[in-house]
């Protein structure tokens, strides 16, 4: 159902793209902005609103957009079933994120099937009271054992073509990201296809060397998962794929700037090193995320690490993207304005969402979020629908 034209004025308004004070912009009813611009800008299209809203000056940004999420609150997108998807996009939502990839992990190719048929559903439901669903990254099963991190290496091979056509056509053709270790036997002619297929290649679980790490990129690699995670580590005379994200401007590094993943120095010598629109903040949130300490079957979570049992290896993330923003500001002492493209803008092009998602244009998604001056959330709303209210 349509929704009223809504114009949304007096706000600290951050387009993704610059800082319009008193700026606002005009939703219109079928869910996309209409006009964004200077108070004088919008007073002059008032008219073509049915209702306006004053923010009184608060803070409006762009929704985030995460492109590896397993799920939170709860709620596993690797169990792969209708409400798990409806309640991560409610829990993700209530964080700032109105846009994401659902994230499979290393599983049986019936039980990959399974998952992605269900991710697909969830991306043509608008009944959804939460993040859209704009795609899926499919990290595994061709990674590298020696970098598998909390994966079960029984489960990991190298590529396989019939596999991955298979995974094509259950998810619909919206496998928009994969993660691959390029090492691997049969890497190159793999890497080469995706790429001619338009899926974005993302080198992760590897322990590629730099060397093999350049040919990727030449084969089509774009894109490195969870940086400085599950790879080949940064050393001065082998510097691995953690040297190869750091120094080739054509890889977006992914990064987790939760402070326990990647060291806070890190997270700001990779902004320093790769810039704003080459580094793109994700979760990799698991169904964990928001949920007390204590023990969850397979791992256990203290102080908001999640382990494996009876290990130090870390299995997945327990951020959100909004904590994550705070953390990235505190770290690297850069503005909003600055660090706020890789928590949207780059998201959105690296999942191929960006003329849907990512900023507060005229033409895309009315995706954006109501802050208040300390960074804490009040509303978000997805395509004009609210669908987060913080209570008083």
């Amino acid at each position: 159902m349509d929704l009223a034209t809504t114009a949304y004025v007096n706000a600290e308004l951050y387009t993704g793209y610059e800082l319009i004070r008193g700026g606002g912009f005009i939703a219109a009813g079928d869910g996309a902005i209409v006009s964004v611009g200077s108070p004088s800008l919008i007073e002059s299209e008032l008219a073509k609103a049915d209702r306006i809203i004053d923010l009184d000056g608060k803070i409006v940004l762009p929704g985030f957009v995460d492109v590896h999420v397993h799920g939170g609150g709860g709620y596993d997108l690797l169990r792969g079933e209708p409400e798990d998807y409806r309640g991560a996009a409610r829990f993700h939502a209530s964080h700032g994120t109105t846009a994401m990839l659902a994230t499979t992990g290393g599983a049986p190719e019936r039980t990959t099937l399974g998952i992605l048929l269900h991710a697909l559903q969830a991306q043509t439901d608008r009944t959804y009271d939460g993040a859209d669903y704009i795609g899926v990254h499919l990290e595994g099963p061709f990674l590298n054992p020696v970098r598998k991190g909390a994966f079960d290496e029984s489960l990991l091979h190298p590529p396989d073509q019939g596999e991955i056509e298979r995974y094509i056509e259950a998810s619909g053709g919206t496998i928009r990201l994969i993660t691959v270790a390029p090492e691997l036997a049969g890497g190159e002619p793999f890497v080469k296809w995706l790429t001619a297929q338009g899926i974005r290649v993302s080198i992760g679980h590897s322990n590629a060397t730099y060397e093999q790490a350049l040919q990727a990129i030449e084969w089509g690699a774009c894109h490195t998962t969870h940086h400085f995670n599950g790879m080949s580590p940064f050393h001065h005379r082998d510097p691995g794929v953690a040297g190869a994200g750091m120094t080739q401007t054509s890889l977006t590094t992914e990064l987790i700037a939760d402070g326990i993943h990647v060291h806070p120095a890190a997270v700001r010598f990779l902004f320093d090193l790769k810039g704003t629109w080459n580094v793109c903040v994700i979760t990799d949130a698991v169904f964990q995320a928001g949920l007390p300490d204590g023990d969850y079957g397979e791992t256990v979570v203290s102080e908001g690490k999640i382990y494996m049992k009876g290990t130090e290896t870390l299995a997945g993330s327990s951020a959100t993207m909004l904590h994550s923003l705070r953390r990235v500001l505190d770290y690297t002492g850069r503005t909003l304005g600055n660090v706020l493209p890789s928590f949207t803008i780059v998201p959105a092009r690296e999942a191929g969402a960006d003329k849907r998602k990512g900023s507060l244009s005229a033409g895309l998604d009315a995706d954006f979020l109501i802050l208040d001056d300390q960074l804490t959330l009040l509303e978000t709303y997805v395509r004009g629908h609210r669908v987060y209210k913080k209570e008083k």
